[in-house]
Parts: C-alpha cells; sequence; structure tokens
C-alpha cells in the first residue's frame, strides 16, 4: 500500500541518545521505524532521513532543504520531527512557501531514548493531524493543535502556544 503520510525526520532531541561515558547527548540513527513498530501504527508511514541534528544547529540552508523536500515529496500529507529550539522559525518558512500540502511538525522536550519521552505521544497526535487537517502548517505537542504561523516556544513554561 502507497504511504498516506511521510515522515522527514531532521534530528532534535526526539532522536538524540544519551553516552554514559561522556554524559552528553548525540546522534546515531532515527528512533521513527522503532517507534512506529511500537505504537502499532497502521498507517501506510515513509520514513527519510532529512539530517540528524539539534535544531539550535539549523541553518537557513538546512530550512531550505526541509521546505523543498516537503514540496517534492509525493505525498500531501507530511510529517516533520524537529527540534524545540527553532521548530517555529522551520513552522514559518514552511507557511512562507505556501506548499498547498498538510504539514505537521513534532518533536519532544525528552529524548525518546529515555523512556519517560513525550515524543511517541507527540508523534502519533502528529500523525492523526496530518490525516485529518487541511493544507496549511502545524504543530503538534502535547496534544495541543497550533497554527505554524503563530506558534512559539515558551521556554520558561517549557511548552509550545500560539502568538
Amino acid at each position: 500500500m502507497s504511504p498516506v503520510v511521510r515522515v522527514l525526520v531532521t534530528g532534535g532531541t526526539f532522536d538524540k541518545e544519551y553516552d554514559e561515558l561522556s554524559g552528553k547527548l548525540f546522534f546515531r540513527e532515527t528512533h521513527l521505524p522503532e517507534m512506529l513498530r511500537r505504537g502499532r501504527c497502521e498507517l501506510p508511514v515513509a520514513v527519510e532521513t532529512l539530517m540528524m541534528i539539534d535544531s539550535l544547529e539549523m541553518t537557513g540552508a538546512d530550512r531550505a532543504r526541509v521546505v523543498e523536500r516537503c514540496r517534492a515529496a509525493p505525498e500531501a500529507r507530511l510529517v516533520v520531527t524537529h527540534g524545540t529550539d527553532t521548530m517555529a522559525e522551520t513552522a514559518r518558512a514552511l507557511h512562507a512557501a505556501a506548499l498547498g500540502k498538510t504539514v505537521v511538525l513534532t518533536g519532544a522536550m525528552v529524548p525518546y531514548a529515555f523512556g519517560s519521552s513525550d515524543g511517541l505521544f507527540n508523534l502519533g497526535s502528529a500523525l492523526s493531524f496530518a490525516q485529518v487537517l487541511p493544507p496549511g502548517v502545524y504543530v503538534a505537542m502535547n496534544g495541543r493543535l497550533l497554527a505554524g504561523d503563530r506558534v512559539r516556544k515558551d521556554r520558561r513554561a517549557g511548552i509550545f502556544v500560539e502568538e
């Protein structure tokens, strides 16, 4: 069966691992296939890794790559996993591109590998929202759906809000 939703992976806390020797977080490979298995996802999903970086390191060129890959994707419904620090900037870039597709960005405040992550819940929410929303850019975090052109991270509260 053809994929209904394409998930584009960019890294972020969602996919970080913990190095017990150095005490640092790092990237190995995406946890998306494992998360989809664990969540017993029956939706036909294509997973594509664009990059594995911390969103604080994401450049304008990286954002342009995300926009262009969303534009070129054969699916009209996309989920982008993204670091939370600059997710709002990427959402605005996607909104400005006026792709005519449904794009839902999501991420995690705690790495999936830690076991207590919000990532699995956020991924499930994003996949669900992507199936039913009209074309546009959205952010799905912690059970909330936010407009991509008006979202921001409230760093003090540790949540996403609309402006």
